[in-house]
């Protein structure tokens, strides 16, 4: 992939100096979004100590605008997020926060401060992986993906096929609830094989992102 189309490379301990935080009084504001799902989880703000603390210990840290001192989030309720990584923008002074959130962000105990409980849109098959995944570790007379997954992946991409089939079947014969109900059955089983395999749908979209930069 060409330099043009290569994702941002996330900020360091070594980048920080890069931000601007002169600009407001020593704060920037810091969106964090979901790193699997995309959605808006909250906004905080960071100084240059929190944005370092975050770095450094992989966990989201702030400036408490109320307390005047760092605060890391889940600090006390353990609805920590863990970093993914962090992007500035274009006048760096601004952070965009990748994380993975351990329980509800907003202290509402919601998924997001924002009003969203489940990612909107297309967000949903992230949260759909972690989903499977989940469901593949309960015993297998509770849950359909572990009994599923005992079967082996020669069974899941079976059932793969099969329901690519009726997806077919459906868009060329069937009306649009059938159409619908099919293709989720497929992208939920695609899940399935995809988790067996010991690979993700990121990393189907990742050659998506190849393509379509015309490689």
């Amino acid at each position: 992939m060409s330099d043009s189309h290569a994702l941002p490379n996330p900020l360091t301990v070594a980048d920080i100096d890069r931000i601007d935080f002169a600009k407001d009084g020593g704060l920037v504001p810091a969106v964090v979004q979901h790193a699997d799902t995309l959605q808006v989880l909250m906004l905080g703000y960071m100084n240059a100590e929190a944005l370092k603390a975050t770095l450094q210990g992989g966990r989201v840290t702030f400036w408490s605008r109320s307390k005047s001192r760092l605060w890391m989030k889940g600090e006390t309720s353990g609805d920590t997020l863990e970093l993914d990584r962090v992007l500035t923008d274009c006048d760096e002074d601004a952070l965009l926060v990748y994380a993975r959130p351990n329980g509800p962000t907003c202290h509402t105990k919601t998924t997001s401060c924002f009003g969203h409980e489940d990612a909107p849109g297309i967000g949903f098959l992230g949260k759909l992986a972690g989903v499977v995944a989940e469901r593949a570790k309960a015993p297998p007379a509770d849950s359909y993906t572990a009994r599923l997954m005992q079967k082996g992946v020669a069974k899941i991409a079976q059932k793969v096929g099969e329901e690519g089939l009726e997806t077919a079947l459906a868009g060329r014969c069937g009306d649009d609830e059938e159409l619908h109900n099919e293709a989720a059955d497929l992208l939920y089983h695609l899940s399935v094989l995809l988790m067996a395999r010991g690979t993700s749908l990121e990393n189907v979209l990742a050659v998506l992102r190849e393509r379509h930069a015309g490689r």
